[in-house]
């Protein structure tokens, strides 16, 4: 099957935890990040749902809090300012709605929204919950226990397909704010274009995804400076393959 189109007017981006860490979100792996306060098992599997529901609920109702709290940095209000010129989509591996607060109308969240409540056995039951807290004894409409919308360890990524195919079709490519190291997500990566341009702003040195331009900086040092040249060079057409 042919590959789809290359649009060059497109732009794809596929953001990490990196990218809200100015705003004062901690991230999991780094030091200080939230992975060193929780064990995984206890706080992002099923089995720790099962085991002990009452802290899961808990520990995202803080995130959330945290989230809320946190305001869109420069990074976040940068993107937003490409949907002026460019068809701009953000696949992120976040679960706060900074992306949506900083101006970005097409969001995709492979890894589920802190903003939202579901089922804990049906699990296209989904409610919106803004900034409330999930209560031991909230309930869907089927009588289950409301669990947060969160995609856990073990569990399937969303939106991946669709996320494949918006890269495919990407004229450029920006890879911000994540270590590639959290699969499927990490491999969305290889579906980018040869001809398309790519780039991956870290802030420090290391293994980088073939054919892509690395720009060592935060992702709201950087990406303000990188939008800018992309609006500049709006009339100037990627090749097409």
């Amino acid at each position: 099957m042919a590959k789809p189109r290359i649009n060059p007017g497109k732009i794809v981006i596929l953001s990490g935890a990196g990218i809200s860490a100015p705003s004062g979100l901690a991230t999991f792996r780094d030091s200080g990040g939230l992975w060193e306060k929780h064990r995984v098992a206890e706080v992002a599997t099923p089995e720790a749902w099962q085991l002990d529901p009452g802290l899961v609920t808990r520990f995202y109702n803080e995130r959330r809090t945290q989230a809320a709290a946190a305001q869109p940095n420069a990074a976040h209000l940068a993107i937003a300012r490409l949907q002026h010129r460019f068809e701009t989509v953000v696949i992120t591996q976040n679960v706060d709605d900074l992306h949506e607060r900083g101006g970005s109308s097409t969001v995709i969240h492979l890894h589920g929204e802190l903003g939202k409540a579901r089922s804990s056995i049906d699990p296209d039951l989904i409610y919106p919950i803004g900034n409330s807290a999930i209560q031991m004894g909230d309930l869907c409409a089927l009588g289950s226990q409301l669990r947060p919308d969160v995609v856990w360890f073990g569990e399937a990524v969303r939106h991946f397909e669709a996320a494949k195919e918006h890269i495919l079709t990407a004229g450029r490519f920006l890879v911000v704010g994540t270590s590639l190291a959290v699969f499927p997500a990490a491999g969305l990566v290889k579906f980018a274009r040869h001809q398309a341009e790519k780039i991956l702003v870290d802030p420090l040195p290391g293994r980088r995804p073939f054919g892509f331009r690395v720009i060592l900086g935060s992702a709201d040092e950087a990406l303000p400076a990188l939008v800018n040249e992309w609006l500049c060079k709006a009339d100037i057409p990627v090749p097409m393959e």
